[in-house]
């Protein structure tokens, strides 16, 4: 009886351990509740779910590469790259300021957001090309593509006439196609909640209907074992990264309109808010572990935070401060599991 009973407490220390993070987090949401009841709001949900909405498309991209025991800090950056081009092709033609004046008639929206995609795509196979071909460590990889997409922005944006200046005033169909709703009787359900679950959605059927997943699980899980066994490490790291950049892509495109207004700052620390969803919704740093649910409860999650600090008027640089213990907790409690499993 005595036994039943610490291994009862034990499982229940263990269960609480692991999910430190959501109880930590959890406590944190009923506190912001019990101070302004008012953040329980159908405006507030549907701006939470908004904003969850482009960080959870680029953060289902960064998921798989951390499945891969790899990493993306440019992914912000490509983001933010792609976003200013998103922009330019589609500020409104009656703007007189317009990045492009030769564009007269308004570009068909799929055009803009097939650049966007190329774009990013190219930015993270290269990534994915130092990784499995030149055997680089994806951080520095990584590191070298975010200055070279960050000084790409940049110099891009200032090429304007004018000098640099904000990507603005969007082309209405894009600003509809991107920041509209419809109505589901009690609330409006963003079009980027929907857009959202159509990646999920695919990306799901990718990770667990076909060969591409189940050989990213293998090599994430142990590389030198999918090797042995006949896996291509090197197609299946390219094609990892190859469907990260279609999502940055994505993103991108409904980010610039979802924001209305594009500068050099957009992108910025987005991979870390992405990486941190990830990791709250038990994506794992060792490799080899994630699911599609569980990348978007830890985006909505941490989303859910991030408002929850700017509705309570919390300083900007505390909330920086309240960000990265968030990180540390998230690592610290993955890797207690992945040591427990050894």
């Amino acid at each position: 009886m005595e036994k039943i009973k610490k291994l009862d407490i034990d499982k229940l220390k263990k269960g609480l351990l692991n999910n430190a993070l959501l109880i930590i987090l959890g406590f944190m949401l009923i506190v912001v509740i019990c101070i302004r009841p008012s953040f329980i709001s159908i405006n507030n949900i549907t701006n939470i779910l908004r904003q969850a909405s482009t960080r959870g498309i680029l953060a289902l991209g960064i998921a798989a590469v951390i499945i891969i025991q790899g990493t993306d800090l440019s992914a912000g950056r490509i983001l933010g790259c792609c976003a200013a081009i998103s922009a330019s092709l589609l500020q409104a033609t009656t703007y007189a300021s317009r990045m492009y004046p030769q564009i007269t008639n308004g570009l068909p929206l799929f055009i803009p957001l097939l650049i966007s995609i190329i774009v990013a795509v190219l930015f993270s196979l290269l990534n994915g090309f130092g990784v499995a071909y030149l055997h680089m460590h994806a951080f520095i990889v990584s590191l070298g593509t975010q200055l070279i997409a960050f000084g790409s922005t940049c110099i891009y944006i200032d090429s304007q006439k004018g000098g640099a200046q904000p990507l603005s005033t969007l082309d209405p169909r894009y600003l509809n196609l991107v920041k509209g709703s419809f109505n589901l009787g009690f609330m409006q359900l963003p079009y980027l909640v929907v857009y959202l679950f159509i990646c999920a959605v695919v990306v799901y059927i990718l990770w667990n209907k076909t060969v591409f997943g189940k050989n990213m699980y293998a090599f994430g899980g142990n590389p030198a074992a999918a090797a042995v066994s006949g896996i291509n490490t090197k197609l299946t790291v390219m094609l990892v990264f190859l469907v990260a950049g279609v999502l940055y892509g994505i993103s991108a495109f409904l980010e610039a309109a979802r924001i209305g207004s594009v500068t050099t700052t957009v992108g910025f620390n987005y991979e870390f808010d992405a990486m941190s969803g990830c990791v709250i919704g038990g994506v794992s740093w060792a490799g080899g572990v994630g699911t599609i649910p569980g990348v978007l409860l830890g985006v909505v999650l941490l989303q859910t935070i991030n408002y929850s600090l700017t509705y309570l008027n919390v300083n900007p640089y505390l909330q920086y401060i309240i960000k990265g213990i968030i990180i540390i907790l998230a690592v610290a409690i993955d890797v207690r599991k992945y040591l427990e499993k050894k």
